[in-house]
């Protein structure tokens, strides 16, 4: 029997969450996972959080369609069709409904869009934290100056910006409350639900940038509580750019009509122009997506899937909080919270940028070296394991005796 498109979709997500299941009742096997990823092979890859490397199976994916388009090109209307093999996939692996999910071509596109549409003026505040990444910043002090609204930053202390931290910035002329997910800046994994029901609680919405967490840890967007989630997917994700999932819950679809408009925006065109939108987050996909990394992410939803984001998850950040342990324990000042949720480390070396860095390239431990090179961020991925952890801290500690 010929399943119709919704079919299909539905059909997709259920096999995807059938896959997380099945794959989550055994343990990660993390040598296999190492094998799949070429890049695990030179040295101790720990530098996900700013680059996330493909498995072997993404890379063939994108060899795949660009063979394809020099052979025998892809159809627009199987490209379209690839798109809501993924849209599903994604939705099932995250907790969403497939109508949730439109394709952006980056993180922040998807905060641009909310805002656009909110129509924030004067007398509005948004709250942000200052664990927040960089565009958000610039959005937010742009609309201050064009719009006259207040941006209001909550402290964090200690690393950690929890529900208390944002409380006494929340009141009732808040429109929108904004994280990431994972700072980027320390790897804090906010609470997404308890951030929720403080924004609802005052009639604000809650967006979240989802780079540094989707594909790290299990989640169901839908039981977080959260509005908006964009994400990019070259990262914990492990596909490419130019690709960027966009979850809106479904009851605000109506509230957040797209910014720019185009010919893969319609469900339907009639006579003398007249055309209909999308009801669903596909409406947002205004134009010719990058279906290249299209085709990568699909593929490496499936393998997310069948690694299972719990095991995941159950791997990684026990290796991240080994790291912690470590530099805590050599005496480095650690900006990563204790008990952190998420799989990623950053600390201060208190060393010249160019020797600490000289001392991780000759170990061949890849990390990022940030914030004028005095900070040091490293995460756990799937294809890490407690070799790559050692010779980390034995970075560490050559790094301490300089």
């Amino acid at each position: 029997m010929r399943l119709d498109r919704r079919e299909f979709i539905v059909s997709a997500a259920a096999g995807v969450a059938e896959a997380r299941r099945i794959s989550e009742g055994v343990a990660l096997d993390a040598s296999a996972a190492r094998a799949d990823f070429p890049a695990a092979a030179g040295s101790a890859y720990l530098n996900t959080p700013y680059i996330g490397p493909i498995p072997r199976s993404v890379e063939q994916a994108g060899v795949d369609f660009v063979r394809s388009k020099a052979e025998n090109p892809i159809s627009l209307g199987a490209m379209l069709e690839k798109g809501n093999e993924a849209r599903g996939k994604f939705a099932g692996l995250f907790g969403a409904a497939p109508n949730e999910i439109g394709f952006l071509f980056a993180t922040s596109e998807g905060e641009n869009l909310v805002t656009s549409a909110l129509d924030l003026g004067p007398g509005d505040n948004v709250v942000v934290d200052d664990l927040h990444y960089t565009t958000t910043y610039v959005l937010y002090k742009t609309l201050e100056k064009k719009k006259g609204i207040e941006l209001r930053i909550a402290p964090s202390v200690e690393g950690r910006a929890d529900r208390e931290n944002f409380e006494p910035f929340v009141d009732s002329r808040t429109r929108l409350l904004s994280v990431s997910w994972v700072s980027h800046q320390n790897g804090f994994r906010h609470d997404l639900r308890e951030l929720a029901d403080l924004a609802h609680a005052h009639g604000a919405l809650l967006y979240a940038d989802g780079i540094q967490a989707l594909g790290m840890f299990r989640t169901n967007l839908r039981e977080e509580g959260v509005d908006f989630v964009a994400s990019g997917t070259y990262k914990w994700l492990f596909a490419s750019y130019g690709v960027a999932p966009f979850f809106i819950r479904e009851e605000h679809l109506d509230r957040i009509p797209p910014d720019r408009m185009g010919a893969l925006s319609l469900e339907s065109e009639g006579p003398n122009h007249e055309f209909r939108l999308y009801p669903s987050a596909r409406k947002y996909e205004y134009a010719t997506l990058a279906f290249g990394p299209l085709y990568q992410l699909d593929a490496a939803l499936d393998y997310l899937a069948n690694a299972g984001l719990g095991n995941i998850e159950d791997h990684t950040v026990p290796l991240a909080r080994e790291m912690r342990r470590g530099l805590v324990d050599m005496g480095f000042r650690v900006r990563t919270p204790e008990r952190n949720g998420s799989a990623i480390v950053a600390f201060l070396h208190g060393k010249h940028p160019e020797k600490a860095q000289r001392v991780f390239e000759r170990r061949e431990v890849r990390v990022s070296f940030r914030e004028s090179g005095t900070q040091i961020r490293a995460g756990a991925a799937v294809f890490n394991n407690k070799e790559d952890v050692e010779r980390f801290l034995e970075a560490a500690e050559e790094l301490r005796g300089l």
